[in-house]
């Protein structure tokens, strides 16, 4: 069986039509993309908006539909929107009504399935005692913590999937969903291995990053066996090699063996890469760990209050060997103005540790010039505005000592602040068990053209 992916996050930047059209060419099976991360940050989630433009989504959801309908093979798409909140997916959903009505499509079977979840049952979970139990260290979930939540999705595993596939469907769209999960689900509804299934989705979930040299948004084509699978780059110009996919398989991930989905664990540490020929390579020795008990990941979001940034830029080096002192006097004249509570202030210092923090290992080796990123935040815009002009401009009049001139050792690219989306925080990482793996994913069908 064959699946093609052309794009690892769809909407982010729009899919290379020419590699898509070879990845189609070789008939697939399945036209699969993944359309979300948690990448971009709480605020989508929170604010239930999208981080990629409207007309790039568009221009995906269209050259997939046009070619799966042309092929007559299904169609799936997972976490719509880059979050697959209830709004996303049913934007989506517009979109693929909007795009078959354009181009008279015979009928089709739609389906698609939420994943957002009610904040009072996840008080209710706590309250029974079935703890929210936290991922990566954090303790199990508070009211406290759920009380500063604004959104919350549920990362759906194969189950959905799998259920509107059931059903017929011919495109599929999803809400949250685990990345390998969406290919999973085609390979598992067609009788494959999970192992081998969830080890495709694995490789294609991110299209042409398991391919070189880097490219992204290049198609990639997976096949599967009950035994291997196999992954071929689309593009002219990239080969799927031993080295790029099974550093794929270990991207983004603390232990790098694994992967957990909703109901067990992809195990690749015995996997074996084997280039069979210039542009693909064949995985073998993947195996997959059900779990004892049924669980969900959440993922939360609440916000924090309006927004505003400015930019400050540093080129004297006696400012530059003191920018914490000159950030901490623009941080007390906010206290002078402000109070202590209320307000948040928040400095990243690129040419020293903007990208890092305090992770970064040559702090204390700036470069000969800094740009330093200012947002301020607080509960209305007003106030927003005015942190972010202080804690901006103050850097300008700090007090240091050996200074003797007044022109101050910070220049301002724009004199004015400007206005950001407002600040959210992931307030919810944690898993929830469940009495059945359909329980949070409603599905839904519909004919469409």
């Amino acid at each position: 069986m064959k699946i093609i992916c052309p794009n690892g996050h769809l909407g982010f930047a729009p899919l290379k039509t020419a590699s898509f059209h070879l990845g189609v060419a070789e008939k697939p099976d399945f036209i699969a993309a993944d359309s979300g991360s948690d990448d971009i940050g709480p605020v989508p989630l929170g604010s239930d908006t999208c981080a990629s433009p409207k007309a790039w989504q568009e221009h995906d959801l269209q050259e997939m539909l046009l070619a799966s309908r042309r092929l007559g093979v299904p169609m799936i798409i997972g976490s719509a929107g880059d979050t697959g909140t209830n709004s996303r997916v049913d934007l989506y959903v517009g979109m693929i009504r909007d795009i078959a009505a354009r181009h008279d499509l015979a009928p089709f079977k739609l389906g698609w399935f939420y994943s957002e979840v009610d904040k009072e049952m996840v008080r209710q979970k706590i309250r029974s005692g079935s703890g929210i139990r936290g991922l990566d260290g954090r303790q199990d979930l508070t009211e406290e913590q759920l009380d500063a939540t604004d959104r919350i999705v549920a990362m759906a595993g194969v189950h959905p999937f799998l259920r509107l596939l059931e059903e017929g469907c011919d495109v599929i769209i999803g809400g949250r969903s685990s990345d390998s999960a969406i290919f999973a689900a085609a390979a598992i509804h067609k009788g494959y291995p999970e192992a081998q299934s969830y080890y495709l989705g694995k490789v294609l979930e991110c299209a042409s990053f398991c391919a070189e040299p880097y490219g992204g948004k290049e198609t990639v084509l997976g096949e599967i066996t009950a035994d291997h699978v196999e992954v071929t780059a689309m593009s002219p110009a990239q080969y799927c090699t031993v080295a790029s996919v099974a550093g794929h398989a270990m991207y983004e991930r603390s232990n790098p063996f694994e992967e957990f989905v909703a109901g067990g664990r992809l195990d690749m540490t015995h996997c074996n890469y084997e280039q069979v020929s210039a542009k693909t390579t064949r995985v073998t020795g993947m195996q997959f760990d059900p779990a004892e008990d049924f669980r969900v990941k959440l993922e939360g979001s609440g916000k924090v209050g309006e927004r505003f940034v400015g930019l400050a830029a540093i080129r004297d080096p006696y400012t530059i060997a003191n920018v914490d002192k000159v950030i901490e006097w623009a941080r007390e004249q906010t206290r002078e103005r402000f109070g202590d509570a209320g307000w948040e202030l928040h400095y990243s210092v690129f040419g020293r540790n903007g990208v890092m923090g305090d992770m970064e290992p040559l702090k204390d080796k700036p470069g000969h010039e800094l740009c330093i990123l200012v947002q301020g935040v607080a509960a209305t815009r007003e106030q927003a505005e005015e942190v972010a002009i202080t804690g901006t401009r103050q850097l300008f009049y700090a007090r240091l000592p050996d200074v003797k001139g007044t022109a101050g050792g910070v220049a301002f690219p724009l004199d004015e602040v400007m206005a950001a989306s407002p600040a959210y925080h992931w307030t919810m990482n944690h898993t929830m068990a469940v009495g059945h793996p359909l329980e949070l994913f409603p599905t839904h069908f519909a004919m469409v053209g």
